[in-house]
């Protein structure tokens, strides 16, 4: 007791460690990185969701992705109902975003919802293809 007492923040510190081990798995991370997404696509007909703002987006997406910034999602849940049980990727910047976005579509029966880690940051990092056409619905 007396060793915690004198180091009581490496104790908050596992503690604090520990608590997010336990977070990050019962939610469940389906993060993905870019060669998976690339996989996923290809083989898979993933759509992908970018839910960046439009200036964003419009700076440079991944090829064929549908635009909708993550406070529209919600609202426009109907758009993807016939994407329910296809494999569906997220990204944004980081993959922040990304992986609320994921949570929103999970808790409205969305079965395979993947999130881009590192967002459309790591793709491009990876050598990936960015688009910069209009916007696509």
């Amino acid at each position: 007791m007396e060793f915690i007492q004198q180091n009581w923040y490496w104790a908050a510190l596992a503690a604090v460690s520990g608590t997010l081990l336990v977070i990050t798995s019962v939610r469940g991370s389906r993060g993905i990185s870019p060669a998976q997404a690339t996989q996923l696509i290809n083989r898979d007909d993933a759509v992908v969701i970018d839910v960046r703002d439009a200036g964003e987006y419009a700076a440079g997406h991944l090829l064929n992705a549908q635009h909708i910034p993550l406070g529209e999602l919600e609202k426009r849940l109907g758009e993807l109902d016939k994407l329910k049980d296809k494999p569906v990727i997220l990204n944004c910047q980081s993959g922040n975003r990304s992986a609320t976005a994921c949570g929103i579509l999970r808790k409205a029966g969305f079965t395979q919802v993947h999130d881009l880690e590192g967002g459309i940051a790591a793709w491009e990092q990876a050598g990936m293809p960015i688009s910069r056409s209009k916007k696509k619905k």
